[in-house]
């Protein structure tokens, strides 16, 4: 077992941030609720601990908190409210004060530890979010950094490897903070960066052959990056063992059968069948507006197909890959108890049916969507598939906003080939992380020719981001914008407006459904 550290979630809008920079350090890491008792992290052998920011005092009531012998498992840091924690625990003062958010100037009083390579007096920009701060340290520490605001921006014990900061190192607005979780890493705890796609692949092989022994698998592919990538390792794994079954939902972007089926059967040799079920899909939503409800559904249309095709194929098939990633495995609002892990309805196969014959092997679950394209390249993948956007797993149908019909389907398709294209044509693909377009529940009054029209209005949305958890949105050159704008109001028939999204996530999401 290789280095691994410890992120405990106390309710940190920036701790899955925390978790991909230490990955990005090559040490792999996982974040867990701070219901953990002292066995179960004793027994899950920490290389380091990590205690994450959240919204809450150390006063609270209903706060959540730690068992004090925590700190003497493993070296220990505590961002922000993981600082004042530690502090609270060890018979510090913890004070309210000013609600103190963004850039502030810190000052470098212990250049070691975990400020190794800064110098002494000198300051640097870190990103502070608090409400609460440390005013007087426990016995035993000593302050190792502060602000113009707060006394007690860093601190250590004297003795032990506890550390905290009160600023967030994670965030990119703190521009030297990778330097300090790279030293809490590497000079604090020890830590081996062994995480690499390499040894994940390695790794994951051994745990898809135990697990599946010699049963048959399948697959459902998707064309996106997270099902193509599942669907290589497994193969990798378990060979003619799994066969793949690619289902034309009538959902998919245009030519998207075509690449699927000329990727995985003529350039990996995979075993695979297509199923045409656009009209089993279409029917399942006829009518249906809500979202959630189109996730159900097609997530349980799924299912059916997937077992009517093993059946037709006659393999008596006893697993289903999944490309259920981390960040969907991650208990997302609860600190304060209940499951840490929990699937989002959209993922892929959508809801999961009840009382489905299949049992899941989700080979990524493990990884970041960064860190799976690095595993699609290491197997072989092209880069159509490996560099794609992400891909929602209910395709169009989130993006019609409204509900769904061939028709409005079709003109989505085509609309969202030409934004594609036009970006591709600029150079700007591999520039963005995510590009679509959307078709409003709405129309528009417009002029073409000497003719009034009434017709639909279609939304373009394009976000940078580093790991989809935050986005902002992608300031395209005018000219660009014109161009795919004026092909898709002259080309797509019953299309007379063009909007662009200029909204970033948070408060937005990257799509809009």
């Amino acid at each position: 077992m290789g280095s691994r550290i410890l992120i405990l979630d106390y309710g940190s809008q920036f701790t899955q941030l925390i978790a991909r920079r230490v990955r990005e350090a090559r040490v792999y890491s996982e974040i867990h609720p701070p219901t953990r008792s002292l066995e179960w992290i004793r027994a899950w052998q920490p290389t380091g601990i990590i205690l994450s920011g959240g919204p809450s005092s150390v006063y609270d009531d209903d706060g959540p908190s730690a068992d004090l012998a925590l700190l003497d498992v493993a070296p220990v840091l505590g961002i922000c409210y993981g600082m004042h924690l530690i502090a609270h625990l060890e018979g510090g003062k913890v004070a309210p004060g000013p609600r103190e958010y963004g850039r502030a100037e810190l000052e470098i009083l212990a250049p070691d530890g975990l400020f190794g390579g800064f110098d002494e007096s000198e300051r640097v920009t870190v990103w502070m979010s608090h409400g609460d701060h440390v005013e007087t340290p426990p016995s035993g520490y000593e302050v190792t950094a502060r602000s113009s605001t707060v006394q007690v921006a860093g601190m250590r014990h004297r003795t032990r490897p506890v550390f905290g900061v009160q600023f967030h190192p994670e965030v990119a607005h703190t521009p030297r903070g990778g330097e300090v979780i790279a030293n809490f890493l590497f000079e604090v705890c020890g830590a081996e960066p062994t995480w690499t796609a390499g040894a994940f692949i390695d790794e994951e092989i051994g745990k898809i052959r135990r697990q599946v022994g010699t049963s048959r698998v399948i697959c459902g592919l998707s064309g996106g990056v997270d099902s193509s990538v599942a669907a290589a390792l497994v193969h990798r794994a378990i060979g003619d063992q799994l066969t793949c079954i690619f289902v034309d939902t009538g959902l998919l972007r245009l030519h998207e059968r075509d690449q699927v089926e000329r990727t995985f059967r003529a350039h990996l040799g995979i075993d695979l069948i297509t199923v045409d079920a656009s009209d089993r899909f279409l029917t399942a939503l006829a009518g249906v507006s809500e979202p959630e409800e189109k996730r159900r559904r097609i997530g349980h249309t799924f299912i059916d197909v997937f077992e009517d095709a093993a059946d037709q194929a006659g393999h008596d098939a006893r697993f289903l890959v999944q490309g259920t990633l981390y960040p969907d495995v991650i208990e997302s609002v609860s600190p304060h108890g209940g499951p840490s892990a929990t699937i989002k309805t959209h993922h892929n196969v959508g809801g999961l049916k009840p009382g489905m014959k299949f049992e899941l092997v989700e080979p990524l679950r493990e990884l970041f969507k960064d860190e799976v394209r690095q595993v699609g390249r290491e197997l072989g993948l092209p880069e159509e598939i490996v560099g794609r956007h992400p891909f929602p797993g209910p395709g169009l149908a989130i993006r019609v906003l409204s509900d769904v019909t061939r028709e409005k389907l079709d003109t989505l398709r085509h609309a969202d080939a030409i934004y594609l294209e036009g970006i591709r044509e600029a150079e700007l693909y591999d520039d963005i992380w995510q590009a679509f377009a959307v078709l409003l529940p709405v129309k528009s009054v417009g002029v073409m020719g000497d003719f009034r029209t009434y017709a639909n209005v279609v939304g373009l949305r394009a976000v940078t981001s580093r790991d989809g958890m935050t986005a902002d949105w992608y300031p395209f050159p005018h000219d660009v914008l014109a161009r795919i704008s004026s092909r898709i109001i002259n080309e797509v028939r019953g299309v007379n407006r063009v909007v662009y999204d200029v909204s970033s996530k948070p408060p937005a999401t990257i799509e809009w459904e």
